[in-house]
């Protein structure tokens, strides 16, 4: 038995890879850069369908086709330079990956940029990153109007929603949605081009091909901001192409056959776990449904019964409010093999009500935009419910205490990973890449895990969510967890608030089914599982909780309101 704890826990994860047929090893030359994986698609697989979005589908080869002459018109029609980078200001339409491919193919850094973004985060983010082009959905573009003369930003193209549909659907899309629904507010961006316009130009000859080193940036990946200012993670060729590699190597523990290639997307794809699920699928030669907003829970049902996808990505808030959708319970579901679920922590209610109301359990994974982003998962093989699963292969984890020592199996401490996967450190920020990253690669996650007996790794919750209660730890997730389990609870989130007794109290903020739930039944319901120190001394009910874009609960935000 190896005697270090490093040592035992490598011993648990090799023994786990052994009985569920995990190869450890990742071929990490298998690919250049994101853009040899994309081409090797194209090669592959040029007439099968590559995205589809509000309708209408993309072949692998007309991908090919505008993405080329995206990165023409980059390299021929504007003084953007190999290096520079392009904010892409889209949510799931086809627009999006034909932009970043040919952003990536003409030597750019991406900058994904959140469409809802306010004034004041866009500019941060414009600044911050020193964005020389932006690619804006017209139905926002009032916003970049107002920001873009205190940025260095010097090249504008502007697109609508059905852009890249047939001629006739293109006109009916794009006239309901600025006349008839009133959804593009008007804007003036001086020298803007229209993106259409950008692909005609760049189609009069074909672009150069630009030479991607592997540790060359591809994206600037900006946080959440969910815990202070958004920072830049720098990903490379390298980081992306890895994590691709070493997820496709784990999938091979779920339950797919040659026949199961659709995959549908509802989560955003300038967030970095639905972006990775992109390349991925394209690597696979599969089709990505996206859907371009998951909030209108109407248009996933729909894409669900259309497309009957094989894979879905989700996150508790959606599996909870899909579940609870009569249009979609009434699905067949049949086709249904893998639902992946990230972002957030996955509670022991929603994914029980997701399997009976499917058919199809749920596999938990976890991951950080500083990961690219994935870390761990649940294999299909054999999920464990509480956990997310084991770490990717090639990626090394450990837990450590407040003195840096690393923790024995079983005992918690700060989740840190090491791996091909790992960010090379945030934009401009030399000190906090310090303060997360260490001279050996170590990352520190700022989450609180535990390692198993089994190699399977348990989050207990965040570092900065973790109320200290009469001198005695309390972690947010496990009230949570407990709450889901009420059949009147919706939503739910535990934050600390200050006591003058017991230094901090717990405040419990809950969004009840039928309106009627009180604070008391909310107590006695947390009683019956939970020590008394764990019970919420406050519940305050609302209609909705505050989320992020992707849909995670915003704790920091109840915290400064509660």
């Amino acid at each position: 038995m190896p005697d270090s704890n490093a040592e035992q826990v490598q011993h648990h994860i090799d023994a786990a890879y052994r009985e569920l047929g995990i190869d450890p090893g990742v071929d990490l030359g298998r690919f250049d850069n994101l853009v040899h994986m994309a081409e090797h698609a194209f090669s592959e697989h040029p007439d099968e369908a590559a995205f589809s979005s509000l309708g209408h589908t993309l072949s692998f080869r007309n991908l090919d086709r505008l993405s080329n002459q995206f990165a023409s018109w980059i390299q021929h029609a504007s003084d953007l330079q190999p290096g520079d980078r392009i904010a892409v200001q889209l949510p799931n339409l086809l627009q999006y990956p034909v932009v970043v491919l040919g952003a990536l193919r003409a030597g750019l850094v991406v900058v994904n940029t959140n469409p809802l973004y306010s004034e004041r985060e866009l500019e941060h983010q414009l600044n911050d990153a020193g964005v020389k082009a932006l690619v804006v959905l017209a139905n926002v573009a009032s916003t970049a109007a107002a920001v873009l003369p205190r940025t260095s930003v010097e090249k504008v193209l502007v697109t609508e929603l059905a852009d890249l549909h047939p001629p006739l659907r293109r006109w009916l899309i794009n006239s309901v949605a600025r006349y008839v629904k009133r959804m593009v507010p008007a804007f003036e961006i001086p020298g803007a081009i229209g993106l259409n316009r950008a692909l005609k130009l760049g189609a009069r000859q074909p672009a150069r091909r630009v030479p991607a080193p592997r540790d060359g940036l591809a994206m600037l990946q900006y946080t959440g901001g969910t815990t202070g200012i958004a920072k830049g993670a720098m990903l490379s060729h390298s980081n992306l192409v890895a994590n691709v590699l070493q997820v496709d190597d784990f999938m091979v523990t779920q339950p797919l056959g040659p026949e199961d290639c659709t995959l549908l997307q509802p989560l955003p794809v300038y967030h970095i776990y639905a972006f990775m699920t992109c390349i991925y699928s394209m690597v696979n030669g599969k089709h990505m449904v996206l859907v371009p907003n998951p909030r209108d829970l109407s248009s996933v049902v729909k894409a669900m019964a259309r497309y009957r996808p094989a894979i879905f990505f989700g996150l508790n808030t959606l599996f909870v409010a899909l579940c609870n959708n009569a249009a979609f319970r009434k699905l067949d579901f049949s086709a249904l093999k893998v639902t992946m679920s990230g972002g957030m922590a996955l509670s022991h209610a929603a994914a029980h009500h997701w399997e009976k109301v499917t058919g199809c359990g749920i596999s938990e994974g976890y991951g950080l935009t500083e990961t690219s982003p994935v870390v761990s998962a649940n294999p299909g093989t054999r999920r464990i419910l509480g956990t997310i699963g084991l770490p990717l292969p090639g990626t090394a984890v450990k837990v450590v205490d407040e003195q840096d020592r690393e923790l024995p199996v079983g005992e918690p401490g700060e989740l840190c990973v090491r791996g091909p996967q790992v960010m090379q450190g945030y934009w401009q920020r030399p000190e906090e890449t310090a303060a997360a990253l260490d001279a050996e690669g170590w990352f520190r996650t700022g989450d609180i895990a535990i390692i198993r007996e089994d190699g399977y790794l348990q989050i207990v919750d965040r570092k900065k969510d973790m109320i200290l209660v009469s001198g005695f730890n309390v972690y947010p997730n496990e009230i949570e967890d407990v709450l889901y389990e009420h059949e009147d609870v919706l939503e739910c989130a535990a934050v600390g608030i200050p006591d003058e007794t017991a230094g901090e109290a717990i405040k419990m903020f809950v969004v009840s089914a039928s309106g009627k739930l009180t604070a008391d039944e909310v107590k006695d319901f947390c009683r019956r599982s939970l020590a008394a120190y764990k019970v919420p001394r406050q519940v305050e009910f609302r209609t909705e909780l505050p989320k992020t874009n992707v849909g995670k609960i915003l704790r920091r935000e109840l915290r400064d309101q509660a």
